[in-house]
């Protein structure tokens, strides 16, 4: 198969570390940081879900409300005291993600490839532009592309179709890039040629067809060029 014409990347847990959080909440919450982490992450995408499939999409809210409420929840399920300082402070956390060390390498391989590049998030733009930002990847990205243009939080097609709109080439000439497995099972649903990161050493998802390509470092998105 041909190369890519431009690859575009999930950006929580796939370009940037959703967990580099656990470190500040440990100091607030001593032993409980980690599972705080965990739970947050996954009520974040649970809300996600919960306002694209209900009322078709009637209750949206920017993805920064939901992982603020993924928060507030996950606090009260561990019993955790939140004050307002300490949520203020794990929300802008959450813009000075830590990116994977080897993204710098990689984006820079493929802009020397003369292929474009972006970011394809369920981030709002308040989210995306900070944490690019912070991260030092102002201006390697051709594309920075937020769900909230359509209001359907990824894995509606309608997210994902923001991908060739903004790049301007067919799903098929697109390489999309997440460490989710779900992500990857519904971009390859989608159209995109599709690259599972599974740093975890995962089992992939039972229903659907697997990933084009599986691998544990995001090098491995070199393997299409």
């Amino acid at each position: 198969m041909r190369a890519p014409s431009a690859v575009l990347f999930d950006a929580y847990g796939t370009l940037f570390d959703v967990h580099s959080v656990a470190a500040l909440a440990e100091s607030f919450f001593a032993g409980r940081g980690q599972a705080l982490s965990v739970l947050w992450r996954d009520k974040q995408i649970e809300y996600s879900r919960l306002v694209t499939t209900s009322d078709d999409g009637a209750h949206y809210q920017p993805f920064s409300e939901l992982t603020r409420a993924g928060l507030r929840y996950a606090c009260q399920r561990l019993a955790l005291d939140l004050t307002p300082e300490r949520e203020a402070q794990l929300m802008a956390q959450y813009l000075c993600l830590t990116p994977y060390p080897e993204v710098r390498e990689v984006l820079d391989a493929l802009r020397a490839r003369g292929v474009a590049t972006g970011i394809l998030s369920n981030g709002d733009p308040a989210m995306l532009a900070p944490l690019v930002h912070n991260g030092g990847f102002s201006g390697l990205f051709d594309h920075v592309i937020s769900i909230d243009a359509v209001r359907r939080f990824k894995t509606h097609p309608d997210a994902y179709r923001l991908g060739p709109q903004a790049t301007g080439f067919d799903a098929a000439d697109i390489a999309f890039v997440s460490s989710n497995g779900w992500d990857a099972l519904a971009a390859t649903w989608y159209g995109f040629r599709t690259l599972w990161i599974n740093r975890a050493g995962l089992p992939r998802e039972a229903i659907g067809p697997a990933p084009e390509r599986t691998g544990s470092s995001l090098r491995d998105v070199l393997s299409f060029f």
